[in-house]
């Protein structure tokens, strides 16, 4: 029985010895899948790209394993091999494709056309870097001209592998590329409003700097009026000129970019952007609200504040004095009426926002003047007047005003089409040139008319605040203090 034993002993030391070296192992792995663990969820997913973030986990997991000297390694060479073949393999493209030169505002754009949009319900189409679309990519952007934008150029670049000579740009840019301009009033706030949509859903981002293009030619400022709405917005407006080296390129640690306007923003989104900057452009002047639409005359009558804004030159009236005094008289027979008289372009930015903002009813001449509507409460009253051949030849551009009031809240009432002229065009009603010669005029009057019409609006406005005065007004909550 002693001999059995002692010939079994070495066998069960044996199994012993694989079992806690099964343990040890086990062990290891486990501790190995932890450590990997908190090492990759480390890592930002947009500051890095996946690949990035695996190569940079297995390079030093692999030193440790091989307990590497302080000497560069084979693999340490290979590694930066990669890192400039990837640098040198950065490919930069035509900021304008000229493939899409005659189609830029449907389906695809002149504007990155290689890439595609992101679409959400409800809000403008936009690119945004670095994101999982872009694979981790920043935008880099190459160039200056005023003139061509076939000799400005875009790229993405992985954030560890950027171009030679790349100046990099902190901190989020809005990137934009408008079909039109950013001096109109009109085509310069839609051009921005997107990017305040994009802002309310996304903590209120402010931007570091503004990229602006139109057909990819650079622009290096916006319209003063636009950039006092942004200034209201977003605080100080850095428009990025490219002037900081050489011809770049420029890469930003962060952009969005919109290049289709409003795009397919629905109705409710527009209205909250349009209610948004109402109040940021009335605070940022200085204008306390509080009471306002609710006042009374001594009767307890609510008031109605109805306003000419007026133009000088090209779409002026021909005759101011005669249309001031049909609208004077229309507000004298109403009683709660109070009219004020405005030349345009005598006023300052905040003195059109505090104009507009004490104003039920605006009767202008169709001009970029009546963009400042969007500073009135909503439900407030539009009135338009255009001279001849407009109706006839100005196509749905003389629609833009019946738009912003839609955009911001407002009751488009309607357009007078002067059926006369001071001369006739004489061109063929088809030509092109025809539109051109009517399209500066002078708009006359018509008495009757301007009278029923004036009087027709006043009505309506009148019993509309009486429906008002009886309800309270709920507070509205936004993404966005305000």
């Amino acid at each position: 029985m002693e001999v059995e034993t002692g010939r079994n002993a070495p066998t069960k030391r044996k199994s012993s010895f694989y079992s806690i070296k099964l343990i040890i192992c086990v062990f290891v792995l486990f501790l190995f899948v932890i450590l990997f663990q908190a090492e990759t969820s480390s890592f930002d997913s947009y500051s890095l790209s996946p690949t990035a973030s695996s190569w940079a986990f297995f390079k030093k997991w692999k030193g440790l394993a091989l307990k590497a000297n302080h000497g560069p390694s084979h693999s340490d060479i290979t590694d930066s091999t990669i890192i400039s073949k990837l640098r040198e393999s950065v490919t930069f493209l035509p900021l304008k494709d000229l493939r899409f030169s005659e189609t830029a505002m449907s389906g695809n754009t002149w504007f990155m056309s290689s890439l595609n949009d992101t679409y959400e319900e409800n809000e403008a189409e936009y690119l945004y870097f670095p994101s999982k679309a872009s694979k981790g990519r920043l935008l880099c952007i190459k160039g200056r001209d005023v003139r061509d934008g076939t000799k400005n150029s875009y790229a993405l670049a992985w954030p560890e592998s950027l171009p030679d000579k790349t100046l990099f740009m902190k901190g989020l840019t809005f990137v934009s590329d408008s079909y039109y301009d950013y001096v109109n009033l009109w085509h310069g706030v839609c051009a921005m409003a997107p990017f305040v949509g994009w802002s309310t859903k996304n903590e209120c981002l402010r931007p570091t700097r503004w990229v602006l293009y139109h057909w990819g030619e650079l622009r290096n400022s916006m319209g003063k009026w636009l950039q006092n709405l942004m200034q209201a917005t977003y605080g100080e407006v850095l428009v990025e000129g490219f002037d900081k080296g050489d011809v770049g390129p420029y890469c930003f640690e962060k952009a969005i970019v919109m290049r289709h306007n409003l795009g397919n923003m629905g109705k409710e989104k527009k209205l909250e952007v349009f209610d948004l900057l109402r109040c940021k452009a009335r605070g940022f002047c200085g204008i306390n609200q509080a009471g306002r639409g609710r006042e009374v005359n001594e009767r307890g009558e609510p008031i109605i504040r109805l306003t000419l804004l007026m133009r000088r030159g090209s779409r002026s009236f021909r005759n101011a004095s005669a249309v001031t005094d049909i609208f004077a008289r229309e507000c004298a027979r109403v009683g709660v009426c109070l009219l004020q008289v405005i030349q345009s372009e005598d006023l300052t930015f905040c003195d059109q926002v505090k104009v507009m903002s004490n104003t039920d009813i605006v009767a202008s001449p169709h001009g970029a003047q009546l963009t400042n509507m969007l500073f009135m409460d909503r439900n407030s009253s539009i009135m338009e007047f255009f001279p001849k051949g407009w109706l006839e030849l100005a196509g749905l551009g003389q629609y833009a005003h019946h738009w912003m009031a839609d955009l911001s809240g407002m009751k488009h009432q309607g357009a007078w089409w002067d059926p006369n002229g001071e001369k006739e065009c004489p061109f063929p009603k088809e030509d092109p040139e025809c539109f051109t010669f009517y399209k500066d005029g002078k708009i006359g009057h018509n008495v009757t008319f301007f009278a029923e019409w004036a009087r027709r609006v006043l009505k309506q406005v009148r019993i509309s605040k009486l429906e008002q005065a009886n309800k309270s007004i709920p507070l509205k909550s936004s993404a966005c203090i305000c």
